[in-house]
Formats: structure tokens, C-alpha cells, sequence
């Protein structure tokens, strides 16, 4: 067990690396702390449930706009310089709202703008972070440092920085609050910045460093990341799966599960956060188990049964009559849908070609993002016509039967067996010839 322990946090070894992921963890920290400060704030200027839907669907919308353009910076320019500016962007806004916050004069638009800002930093952040990684560690490590993120992101994002936003607001105010929010931004970038990266150059394999610049460049890099997800049917399928599963269990989570709380255990908010508190857990720990020993050699069809076939006890959460009941399902969809994400980051690390990285994992975000509003709008009506139970039970029941048809499509079976990671084969000499 100890061998364990150390194996999923071996990465931390390496001090740019740790430098990265403490600038992370800091800053998830402070995404927690934002969200619930950003509603206290709406709630304190006197708005309500629409003015706080205005406020958070604008920092979907910048979000959403710039994610495929964070690609292309994260692949034709310094993944630690794009990061940087993220996390400086972000934090700057931040601190400039707390000002208006503290003197008095903050209104519900500068929430609606700043919200844009910062989403459209975090659409940059991201495909840079998952493109820098692989410069930062040996192929073998990478699954222990995804299991890493994983394991950190609910605890930090969902549990503790909510906590320090309620306390911090509760003792003194929302505008300061926002305030700790920016400066942990500020600090990630600092983190980031003391980092020891020798050269960094602006394109990887294959790119020209040449490479033309303008509107046309950017549709023809846009271009070549989709040929390349056309041709890779691995890829092409785990997205098709990927757009199917945020469709079907994301809306039910987050617009039902309040509702069948109230119905079938007669609960509140307590419950729902009980429940809500336990599917973080279980991703949490989920993460650091998969992460903790080799990456499966089916790995292919392991993480696509992971994310249908964990998605099963989701039914659970549709007729359970007792809390523990309904924490169990939601923890075990939390563990293994967590435990496929890291399976997936450390496969979008390994077999995408360094130079294309960035362009797949912000496709890869920005399919997510476009269902995720769909989900939600259709799973209130949906509840109303056949009955909250009906629709948990297509929302676990779904994936496992979508899941055989991917693997089934995606030739996933034998492509895993001639493509093994963490075999003898090494994963650079697989990258070079899908390259």
C-alpha cells in the first residue's frame, strides 16, 4: 500500500511540476471560492435567481467562445506564457471588481463582464495546462499526475474553496472575498513563472516555426486538429461518447437531484449537499486509485466501460428511499467517471502528438461545454413528463448501452493491443508514428 501511495505522488518530485501544480491547487482553491462569492454578491446588490443565471451563463459564454482559440495558443505559443497571462488575466479582474466592490459602486454588469474574463481565461488555462504536463514529466508518470488533478480538483474546487468563500463571507464581505479569489490567481501565475524551463518553443513536432498567422491560419489549424480526430477513430469515438454521456447524466445531476431528494427522502439542502459532497469523495478517491498502479493495457475499453457501466448505480438516485442509498450511487459514479477522466488526460497526453495537444483537449472541453447547457434544459421537462425516476434510470441505464457501441465502433479492442502503453513499446516511439 505504501508503494502505492508513493507511485500517485512520484510526480510531485519534480520541482517544475510541483511549482505547476501548487499554482493549481491555489488557484482551484480560489475557483471554489469565486463561484459562491459571485452569488452572495449578486444576492447582496439585490438581485435574484435571474440575474445570477445572467451572470453565471456570461462566463459560460466566454468560456465557450474562447476554448478552440485556447488551443491554438496553447500549440503555436509557450504553454507557460499563455498560462501565465491566463492566471494574471483572471486574478487582475478579480481584484478590480473587489475594488468596486469595497467602495460601493459594483453593479450586476461588472459581475456579467468580469464573469466573461474570466471564463475566457480559464478557456485559455486549460489546453495549455494539458499540453505543458508531458514537457514536465516521463511518460510513465503521467496517469499518477492526472490521478493528481483528479484527486484535487473536487476537494479543492468543490469542497474546501466553497468552504473558505462561506467563511470569508460570512466574517466580513463578499467583495473581500473576491478579493482572496483574485490573489490566489495571482499567485498561480507567480508559481508558474519561478518555473526552470530552459526553451520552450512556440510550435512542437511538425509545426513550422514560421507558421503563418491571421484568420486563415487559425481555421487551418482548427482544420487540421478535427482531420486528425477524423482519422484517429479511437479519439473520434471516445468524443462521440463523451458528447452522449454529458447529455445524458450531467442535467439529471444538477437540475433532478434536488427534486428527488425532496420527493423521496423528504430532505433539503442539507441532503442535497450530503449527496453532492459524496459524488466529490468518491471522484476524489476514485482518481488517486487508478492513478496509484500501471494504466490498464485494455485502457481503451476499461475507461469507456469505467464511464458506461459506472454510470449504472446513477439509477439509484431516481427510487432510493434512504440518504446512504443515494450517497453510495453517487459516490460510485463520482469514483469511476473520476477515474476515467484520468485514464483520458494521460491518453490525451501520450498518443496525441505534441504539436496537435492543445487543439484536442480544447475540442475535447469544448464538446463538453456545448451539451452541458442542452442536458440542463432538457432535463426539468423531461422530469415533468415522465417522472424524475424514468429519467435517472435512462441516465444510468444510457451510457452502459452507448459504451458497447463505442467500443464496438471505435475498434477499441484491438487497437489498445497494438498500440500497449506502459509495455515494452514506449509511448514516445507511438507518438512519433501516429505522428
Amino acid at each position: 500500500m505504501s508503494e502505492l501511495r508513493w507511485k500517485a505522488v512520484r510526480p510531485l518530485r519534480h520541482r517544475d511540476y510541483r511549482l505547476l501544480w501548487t499554482g493549481l491547487a491555489v488557484a482551484l482553491l480560489g475557483s471554489g471560492l469565486w463561484l459562491v462569492a459571485l452569488a452572495w454578491q449578486v444576492i447582496e446588490l439585490g438581485g435574484g435567481p435571474v440575474q445570477l443565471s445572467v451572470v453565471t451563463t456570461a462566463y459560460s459564454i466566454g468560456l465557450l467562445i474562447c476554448v478552440l482559440f485556447g488551443g491554438i495558443a496553447a500549440d503555436r505559443l509557450p504553454q507557460r506564457t499563455v498560462i501565465v497571462v491566463a492566471d494574471s488575466v483572471r486574478g487582475v479582474v478579480l481584484l478590480g471588481l473587489a475594488a468596486l466592490a469595497l467602495v460601493g459602486v459594483l453593479e450586476i454588469w461588472h459581475l456579467a463582464a468580469a464573469a466573461v474574463l474570466v471564463g475566457a481565461g480559464e478557456a485559455f488555462l486549460i489546453p495549455a495546462y494539458t499540453a505543458l504536463v508531458p514537457r514536465l514529466l516521463p511518460a510513465d508518470e503521467l496517469l499518477a499526475a492526472n490521478g493528481l488533478e483528479g484527486t484535487l480538483r473536487p476537494l479543492a474546487q468543490q469542497a474546501t474553496g466553497p468552504v473558505i468563500g462561506g467563511l470569508v463571507i460570512a466574517a466580513i464581505s463578499p467583495g473581500v472575498a473576491i478579493l482572496v479569489a483574485g490573489l490566489t490567481y495571482l499567485f498561480s501565475a507567480a508559481c508558474v513563472l519561478a518555473m526552470n524551463l530552459r526553451h520552450e518553443p512556440a510550435s512542437s513536432d511538425g509545426a513550422d516555426e514560421a507558421a503563418p498567422t491571421g484568420v486563415r491560419a487559425m481555421v487551418a489549424d482548427l482544420r487540421e486538429g478535427w482531420s486528425y480526430v477524423r482519422r484517429t477513430r479511437w479519439l473520434l469515438a471516445s468524443l462521440l461518447f463523451g458528447t452522449v454521456f454529458v447529455l445524458l447524466i450531467l442535467g439529471p445531476l444538477e437540475v433532478l437531484l434536488p427534486f428527488a431528494i425532496r420527493d423521496q427522502l423528504g430532505g433539503d439542502a442539507r441532503e442535497f449537499g450530503l449527496v453532492m459532497a459524496a459524488f466529490g469523495i468518491g471522484g476524489a478517491a476514485g482518481a488517486l486509485v487508478i492513478s496509484s498502479r500501471s494504466l490498464p493495457r485494455r485502457y481503451l475499453t476499461v475507461m469507456t466501460l469505467m464511464w458506461g457501466l459506472g454510470s449504472v448505480p446513477f439509477v439509484v438516485l431516481g427510487f432510493a428511499q434512504d440518504l446512504w442509498l443515494m450517497m453510495a450511487g453517487a459516490a460510485v459514479v463520482g469514483a469511476t467517471g473520476s477515474a476515467a477522466m484520468v485514464i483520458w488526460g494521460t491518453l490525451l497526453q501520450r498518443r496525441v502528438p505534441d504539436h496537435l495537444r492543445g487543439r484536442i483537449a480544447s475540442l475535447d472541453f469544448f464538446v463538453s461545454l456545448l451539451l452541458m447547457p442542452v442536458s440542463m434544459a432538457l432535463a426539468g421537462p423531461a422530469g415533468s413528463w415522465f417522472g424524475v425516476t424514468a429519467v435517472f434510470v435512462v441516465a444510468g441505464v444510457g451510457p452502459a448501452v452507448v459504451s458497447f457501441v463505442v467500443i464496438w465502433f471505435g475498434r477499441m479492442r484491438s487497437d489498445e493491443l497494438a498500440h500497449p502503453l506502459d509495455q515494452d513499446e514506449g509511448a514516445e516511439k507511438l507518438i512519433t508514428a501516429e505522428a
